[in-house]
């Protein structure tokens, strides 16, 4: 079965295995690839009586999309990628020097970590690289991995996942943040210790469903033998969740690098809520089967001297699970 694999496998195979893993939908895989979707299909069912096996679980009968791979086409995957990427770099070393195509970077971060942790890094790898190509991309902990994998993205500033989602890459920690409750500076909340009972007479900033926040948010209310109140605001967004507290009475429940420079500057304070336990780590992300180009090298390594300035830096410090003054 392995030799006639290896005989008959063609790259139009490959390529439409990595489309489909990376649109999840056989309508857009197909666009992608200048396809018709029933070409795409077909492509698929070729590939798959090549393995002998299911690579790709359909959805729902009737509808293009797809749940995603199977074991043995998340197997198949990370070696299409690596021929496709070897492809592309004997191409890329075969091409004229003024043809060749600028370098890129492909960047995904939580949206709680992006604020404090990218711009000081970015200003730097762009002094260094000026002809960079960078592009980032902000989302859950869950699509980020899933880009990662996928090789849409080439480095993920994020959190670590359940086993399934973690498999092909590799996590690196920078430092531990805690889930804290923060208002604008002279909230009638912020001049005393108060109560979590106190909190809920106020509007809640949280964040959305299926995110880590939003996991911790709802254990830490569960520990109090408390649920998280229906009427909230839900949003990953997080330049909307800081204006929205800074122009309200409302208390924002997020991880402390969103809210750490509203924090330093006075325009927020950290409500005196103990959330000991909520501490979770972030850290540097890649594939483990690809080999990082010297644009990720470089942007990781000033990520790492950003999170140890943060962690280190007067006022800035997370030191059990604290913001330091």
């Amino acid at each position: 079965m392995a030799e006639s694999f290896a005989r008959q496998v063609q790259l139009r195979h490959l390529r439409c295995l990595v489309a489909v893993a990376q649109e999840r939908h056989l309508a857009k895989a197909a666009a992608r690839l200048a396809l018709t979707q029933p070409a795409v299909s077909k492509t698929l069912s070729e590939l798959e009586a090549l393995a002998g096996t299911r690579l790709v679980e359909r959805g729902v009968a009737g509808r293009r999309g797809v749940q995603g791979l199977s074991a043995a086409g998340e197997q198949l995957l990370a070696h299409a990628l690596r021929v496709l990427e070897a492809i592309d770099a004997g191409a890329q070393a075969l091409a004229p020097a003024a043809g060749a195509g600028p370098a890129r970077l492909r960047i995904g971060a939580l949206p709680s970590v992006a604020p404090a942790l990218l711009p000081q890094a970015l200003a730097q790898l762009r002094s260094r690289w000026p002809d960079l190509q960078i592009t980032v991309r902000t989302g859950t902990n869950a699509s980020l991995l899933d880009d990662l994998r996928a090789a849409e993205l080439d480095l993920v500033a994020g959190r670590m996942s359940d086993p399934r989602l973690m498999e092909g890459l590799s996590f690196s920690l920078l430092y531990q943040e805690p889930l804290i409750l923060v208002a604008r500076a002279g909230h009638p909340l912020s001049r005393r210790r108060v109560p979590v009972q106190a909190v809920l007479r106020h509007p809640l900033v949280v964040y959305g469903q299926g995110t880590v926040p939003r996991h911790h948010t709802e254990s830490f209310f569960a520990s109090l033998g408390m649920a998280l109140p229906a009427p909230t605001l839900q949003t990953q967004d997080v330049a909307l969740a800081r204006l929205v507290v800074l122009q309200s009475d409302a208390v924002w429940i997020t991880p402390l690098g969103a809210a750490r420079d509203d924090l330093v500057e006075k325009r927020m304070v950290r409500l005196r809520i103990d959330t000991a336990g909520t501490e979770e780590p972030v850290g540097l992300l890649l594939r483990t089967d690809a080999v990082p180009s010297a644009a990720c090298d470089a942007l990781a390594a000033l990520l790492r001297s950003a999170a140890a300035a943060l962690v280190a830096a007067p006022g800035r410090a997370v030191r059990k699970g604290r913001l330091e003054t």
